[in-house]
């Protein structure tokens, strides 16, 4: 007698459908969201400011080292293209193994931005420039500065991610923790891209 009961073939089973997923947390995009939200408000402040004295303005930032900014929005842009591809990494099964290498690279362009930023602002203090200087350098100081601060967490949070590139396996809110690292690191460099222009290049 024939069993009617007997399980099918799992290939007969019908599959459940993968939905499409929003990377990290939800919480994290309410962050980043808000944090730039703060960044456009100083943003706009710092256009009033351009506008009420253009001259002014447009003598301060021929003071710019414009190279410095050209050579960091080259390392965040390179950051970015390797924590994108780190991401990939730890989602493949093959390819696990380069994720450390890739944050170590990020790691690597945004301590180098930091450095050179030192680096211009020791040359704009020894040639008395300071945010006492005009309404134009306090915005560039306050800007380039919560920049910087946002970067230098960054770096922590890039520390964070090697570690967990370096798991053998990671659970899926090991894997949610790493998307929000990246995409925190992603809001630094298009931090970046709008600031280096806005500061260094629009008149």
């Amino acid at each position: 007698m024939v069993n009617t009961t007997e399980a099918r073939p799992a290939e007969a089973m019908p599959s459940p459908k993968k939905g499409r997923r929003t990377p990290a947390e939800g919480g994290v995009w309410i962050f980043i969201f808000g944090d730039m939200c703060v960044f456009a408000v100083f943003f706009v402040l710092f256009q009033l400011v351009r506008i009420s004295n253009p001259a002014q303005a447009a003598l301060d930032q021929a003071a710019l080292n414009k190279n410095f900014g050209a050579i960091n929005t080259v390392l965040l842009l390179v950051s970015s293209l390797l924590v994108v591809l780190a991401t990939r990494a730890v989602r493949s099964e093959t390819q696990s193994r380069h994720a450390p290498t890739f944050i170590s690279g990020a790691f690597i362009c945004g301590a180098g931005f930091l450095a050179i930023k030192v680096v211009e602002y020791a040359e704009k203090v020894h040639r008395g420039i300071t945010p006492y200087t005009s309404d134009f350098f306090m915005y560039y100081y306050v800007l380039t500065g919560l920049h910087a601060f946002h970067l230098l967490i960054g770096l922590v949070v890039l520390i964070g991610l090697h570690r967990l590139a370096r798991k053998p396996a990671m659970s899926t809110n090991e894997l949610s923790f790493f998307e929000s690292g990246a995409c925190f690191w992603h809001m630094v460099d298009l931090l970046w891209i709008v600031l280096f222009p806005l500061i260094f290049l629009v008149r």
